[in-house]
């Protein structure tokens, strides 16, 4: 068996790859490494986002973490971010969310938070492998009053929705903004949280059926919003992913403004105000190299990790930084949540916006976006990791790096899921960098195969 714990939970198509009975067996062992220490019946609130498979998943996982017994909270469709606060809040032994993110409805997921709202770290996830694939042997299952119970606990909602506005307590009074909500998990807490707020909202794709979660939606299908915001004359458009982690904006005039603007814009209002810790922001490798020109402009400190938001925040948790996040939008303010959380993120970047009294085309000038190339290129599995062991491959990124001399840069990574090595090249010129990422791709091709 291949690791189960991808780097955001398990992940796979409910029904034959992420199985009820996977499901159940996760709950299990979930539930009893998580609470093994305890001293008094453990709790563990669930909640999952708008996926058909979602129910099936929650109650089959909720049989898992009972028949150990331990008792399961389950406070329904919710963002992740909102089950990691509740977490915390309740004081509760651990944390479930079923979902799959931004991914396509078919797939789902289940990733843990411990009693602090934190993801797991690698260790916990390999003890909880561990105790699956011994098929729980060792384990003595209760019976009778020891068996755990199930609490339906559908109001937590509110709670969510409370602490977002005590967080930041922006005025939105008047403000028209559009929020895409992905047909997901934040249809009703960023819809409640904006309106109390005192926005003037207009929502879209917040009518979810189980299947349309992302279905060109949210923060990975832009071009609905782009068009309303320009429409409506709106002050912005927010688009959230299925699981409400993650967001990306949109400028007056219809323009992206992605997770490395966002976080920009937030680091030098945070650090103009003496809240931004060792004025220092954690971003992966991927983040635009316009992001890192930015910061030696604005005195900030650049702290670069691998790509995936949990290396960021073991970044954050180890030095004391309180802003980090990737490209994509997930960014985490660690002084307010523990996990990426796309309203807070929202929160944030409209205090910025009505605080300074400027448009958000304005603020995103603070960095200026490089061109990005991507090109993939298919080697043998077994061989992907090894890339810069060729003298031929190592030469031709040298050769580039020394030309673009500090105006550009190359990176190249093994795909953590697939047959690949990504070459993703940044410069000021789009054409002549798909032109050397095509080249250096087929060389790469070449070479390895």
């Amino acid at each position: 068996m291949g690791r189960l714990f991808g780097t955001d939970g398990v992940r796979g198509v409910a029904g034959s790859e992420l199985t009820i009975g996977l499901a159940t067996k996760l709950g299990q062992a979930g539930a009893y490494v998580l609470t093994k220490e305890q001293a008094h019946k453990p709790t563990i609130i669930v909640g999952c986002d708008t996926r058909i498979s979602g129910g099936m998943l929650a109650s089959a996982l909720m049989a898992g973490i009972c028949s150990v017994g331990a008792d399961a909270i389950f406070a329904g469709v919710m963002p992740t971010p909102a089950i990691a606060y509740l977490t915390r809040k309740h004081k509760v032994d651990a944390g479930v969310v079923i979902s799959a993110s931004h991914n396509p409805m078919e797939f789902n997921g289940i990733k843990f938070f411990n009693g602090e709202g934190y993801k797991l770290s690698d260790a916990l996830e390999d003890e909880i492998e561990a105790l699956i694939a011994n098929d729980m042997k060792d384990i003595n299952l209760p019976t009778g009053s020891g068996i755990g119970k199930i609490e339906y606990r559908f109001d937590m909602i509110r709670e969510y929705v409370d602490f977002m506005k005590k967080t930041v307590p922006v005025d939105l009074s008047g403000m028209k903004i559009v929020i895409d909500c992905a047909e997901g998990a934040s249809y009703k807490t960023s819809v409640e949280t904006l309106r109390e707020l005192g926005a003037n909202l207009v929502a879209i794709h917040t009518n979810p059926d189980g299947t349309n979660i992302n279905s060109n939606c949210g923060s990975t299908h832009m071009e609905e919003l782009q068009a309303r915001v320009v429409y409506e004359k709106a002050a912005l458009g927010l688009a959230f992913d299925g699981d409400a982690d993650r967001m990306l904006a949109v400028d007056e005039n219809g323009k992206m403004v992605d997770g490395d603007e966002i976080m920009a814009i937030c680091a030098n209002y945070m650090k103009e105000k003496g809240s931004l810790k060792q004025d220092t922001v954690v971003v992966t490798v991927m983040s635009n190299l316009g992001f890192t020109l930015m910061g030696q402009e604005k005195n900030l400190h650049i702290e670069k990790t691998k790509v995936g938001d949990r290396y960021v925040l073991e970044n954050m948790l180890a030095n004391g930084y309180n802003l980090g996040g990737e490209q994509s939008g997930h960014v985490i303010f660690l002084d307010d949540n523990t996990t990426g959380d796309g309203l807070l993120s929202a929160l944030h970047l409209l205090q910025v916006m009505v605080d300074t009294g400027k448009p958000l085309s304005e603020l995103a000038k603070v960095m200026e976006v490089l061109p990005q190339a991507l090109v993939n290129a298919k080697v043998p599995n077994h061989k992907k990791e090894s890339f810069m062991e060729y003298p031929e491959i190592a030469s031709a990124v040298k050769e580039l790096e020394d030309k673009f001399a500090g105006e550009g840069r190359v990176l190249i990574r093994p795909s953590g899921t697939e047959p690949l090595v990504r070459v993703m090249i940044e410069g000021k010129d789009q054409k002549q960098i798909e032109e050397e990422a095509k080249k250096l791709a087929e060389l790469i091709m070449n070479t390895m195969l």
